[in-house]
């Protein structure tokens, strides 16, 4: 028998998609039990993730039950499927954090091990509209599949990472599974040739290693990968990885520590600002990215592998997704 909603009731109710791996329900569920009873909501309806979906039909599930919001329980994959799914609908999503990663948590300052504080954000916390990024990934077939994603799309050594490194080897080791991908990637140092433009400006040539599209600056391990990207400035900041070699990798790797203890260092932030850009790590920023690449390229959007593309084009939608935060 179906579950009264909201709009039967005339009380609000929350809806909970869940990853039952990452996400055991049991204190989530005692956690929103009490939370519910004590806001006077209605009873929360579940829906849990399927292995062969990610989770769009259970949040599809949850939509359709009208909920006032989404509680979503398990890594940033699931968040993504979500967000897919409730972008443009109104309905805020919360966070409880339970993947690797966690980067739009961390980007929106979501509580991290704490599963009571984010049932209690979900409840009690205000909206946050955050920009959602829409990526047409077309393949060699000809083929154009369209998905979005909140942190970022990586062309390179994230997809490869993304690729390659096991949920069992992420969930047993943290960062530490990513080590040997990298090495690897940073030792073969292949560059590939891409055609790009921003914003419908002149297509410009380059090659690079890693190309990323992000709407969030932080990579796991904490890196602060692009300092200007703000989740809700309505724009896509892009960074091209184009080491000359190793001592290109060096300097890589030092910009890269620059901007993490920037954020907590004044002199670190002066020391940034001293610093002069170089070849190997540009950025741009804009609206709107497209790029075709001399070879099918494998490509991520928030830590989740979607193949091979000959070609991107990169949209944002300014503000389409409410996120809750803490009050």
């Amino acid at each position: 028998m179906n579950r009264p909603t909201a709009s039967a009731t005339g009380r609000q109710h929350a809806a909970v998609v869940y990853h039952p791996v990452k996400a055991p329900p049991d204190r989530l569920r005692a956690a929103i039990i009490e939370h519910e009873a004590a806001h006077g909501w209605a009873q929360t309806q579940w829906y849990e993730t399927g292995s062969d979906d990610s989770g769009r039909a259970a949040a599809e599930s949850a939509l359709a039950c009208e909920p006032s919001v989404v509680i979503v329980a398990g890594g940033d994959g699931t968040v993504r499927t979500v967000a897919e799914v409730m972008q443009g609908t109104g309905i805020p999503i919360a966070l409880v954090p339970f993947g690797t990663g966690n980067l739009l948590a961390r980007d929106i300052g979501a509580p991290l091990n704490d599963l009571a504080a984010c049932v209690a954000v979900a409840f009690s916390g205000v909206d946050r509209l955050v920009d959602v990024g829409v990526a047409e990934l077309d393949d060699e077939s000809g083929s154009r599949r369209t998905r979005v994603f909140l942190v970022m799309a990586g062309i390179g050594l994230d997809a490869e990472m993304a690729q390659s490194t096991s949920a069992v080897a992420k969930k047993h080791l943290g960062w530490f599974a990513y080590v040997a991908p990298i090495a690897r990637s940073v030792v073969a140092n292949k560059l590939f040739h891409l055609d790009y433009r921003i914003d419908g400006g002149r297509v410009r040539s380059t090659r690079a290693h890693t190309v990323i599209v992000g709407n969030c600056g932080t990579l796991t391990g904490n890196l602060l990968l692009i300092p200007a990207a703000i989740i809700d400035d309505g724009m896509l900041d892009v960074v091209m990885m184009r080491p000359a070699g190793r001592f290109g990798w060096v300097r890589i790797g030092n910009r890269l520590t620059l901007q993490g203890l920037a954020r907590r260092s004044p002199l670190s932030r002066r020391l940034l600002q001293q610093t002069p850009d170089h070849h190997s790590l540009a950025y741009v920023q804009g609206r709107r990215f497209e790029a075709r690449f001399d070879a099918p390229r494998l490509i991520e959007l928030d830590g989740d592998s979607f193949g091979h593309v000959t070609r991107v084009r990169v949209i944002v939608r300014p503000g389409a997704l409410p996120v809750r935060v803490p009050a």
